[in-house]
């Protein structure tokens, strides 16, 4: 089967005939309720994927990690089809975001939608990437390669338990011809990713009752006088714009988030002996993460020093950028693939986030994200994804293996 337009017709086929099982899969999965945060149901999750995995022919086993922090029973599931060695992976997470409704756990299809958490975020992509490597297996385009899946279960958090792990036991092979992770881009070619900077800080003061307030120390007023320098820095960082191309509506600049999780105090009657506050953000790949990590150490400090204030920062993440050259063989033959199946020619954009591509490109493989998942969605209340979406991205999986493979 060498000729791309036959080769993209028969793939489609197969997946069309798969479009519910791919759906009951979907469903099942959103069933488990693996909130990250805290890290809940990880094992049962992973069990699931195994069995699914098995079922299609993936040769899944599951990778037993230490807890770590609040997630409880951390685990990977890996997979592999096709021999040889020449490699591709297909890369995911199954944890998900936390729901604004319990009633999100229960996936409904409607209209050509599946709607629950996850749909978008990325359970639904992780349906794609399954069938695309079945379809590929079952179609016999793989060649003398094979495909390598990686599910991993805190994505959501920062990825270092799971994908971490996978490179701490040089179990990402540097070798491999590309990597690609179903992430919600809306059928877009993530060839680039933001890298992410998360600080808490915590500010420290004396309680004392109310009655007696002026022999305490407000935490709660030196943090405001703490974070009031950072809204001026996350304006100018949003002012420098990336050359990469972004979605349309979406910001070139560095975005950065100030006090997007609060608290402190111990009661209304009493001066707060603790506060404290986040800061957030997703830089784009031209900036220098080190730097601006100690721009925004110093910047806190800075202001702590001139209010008196008691203060310490935890760094809670931070990850590097991503990115692909778009010249790139891996990129090319991704961007052929997407127009085979679609029949319009491949949008490439950078994306608003950080990705899981950043732990294989670190190690020189072509990463990228490519999913149907709508990125506007993929947190809410109704986060959903359109199943011909679902079998489209699929589709292209299948075929952009079996072209670098095959």
């Amino acid at each position: 089967m060498t000729d791309r337009t036959e080769q993209a017709t028969a793939v489609r086929a197969w997946i069309d005939d798969h479009a519910d099982e791919m759906a009951e899969m979907l469903i099942g999965l959103v069933a488990v309720e693996s909130e990250n945060p805290p890290g809940r149901n990880l094992a049962e999750c992973a069990e699931v994927l195994r069995v699914g995995m098995d079922r299609l022919g993936l040769g899944a086993e599951v990778i037993e990690i230490e807890p770590s922090g609040t997630l409880e029973q951390p685990r990977i599931v890996r997979g592999t089809t096709g021999e040889g060695d020449k490699l591709v992976y297909f890369h995911g997470h199954f944890d998900v975001v936390p729901v604004q409704d319990r009633a999100q756990f229960g996936a409904r299809r409607v209209d050509g939608k599946i709607i629950g958490r996850g749909t978008a975020d990325m359970k639904g992509g992780i349906v794609s990437m399954l069938y695309g490597a079945a379809a590929a297996k079952e179609l016999g385009l793989l060649g003398d390669g094979r495909v390598v899946v990686h599910l991993v279960c805190d994505e959501e958090t920062g990825s270092a338990v799971g994908s971490g792990y996978l490179r701490e036991h040089n179990l990402i092979d540097p070798a491999a011809l590309a990597m690609m992770t179903a992430e919600q881009s809306g059928e877009a070619i993530w060839n680039a990713a933001k890298g992410a900077i998360s600080l808490r800080v915590d500010v420290r003061g004396r309680p004392i009752h109310v009655g007696q307030a002026f022999k305490g120390v407000n935490s709660f007023l030196h943090m405001l006088k703490v974070a009031a320098p950072l809204e001026g820095y996350a304006d100018e960082m949003s002012r420098r714009h990336t050359e990469y191309p972004v979605g349309e509506g979406e910001a070139p600049g560095t975005m950065v988030v100030v006090g997007g999780k609060s608290g402190g105090g111990s009661n209304f009657n009493v001066v707060p002996a603790r506060t404290y506050f986040t800061v957030d953000g997703r830089f784009n790949p031209e900036e220098d993460l080190d730097a601006e990590l100690a721009r925004i150490k110093d910047t806190i400090n800075g202001a702590a020093k001139g209010a008196g204030a008691d203060v310490s920062i935890q760094v809670n993440q931070f990850a590097p950028a991503a990115d692909t050259p778009l010249d790139d063989h891996a990129a090319q033959v991704l961007g052929r693939c997407v127009a085979d199946v679609t029949g319009a020619p491949a949008r490439y954009e950078l994306c608003a986030g950080c990705l899981d591509t950043r732990w294989y490109s670190a190690l020189g493989i072509p990463a990228f994200g490519f999913g149907a998942g709508i990125f506007e969605v993929s947190h809410g209340p109704n986060e959903y994804v359109e199943e011909d979406a679902l079998r489209r991205v699929a589709a292209v999986y299948a075929l952009f293996a079996g072209q670098l493979l095959g």
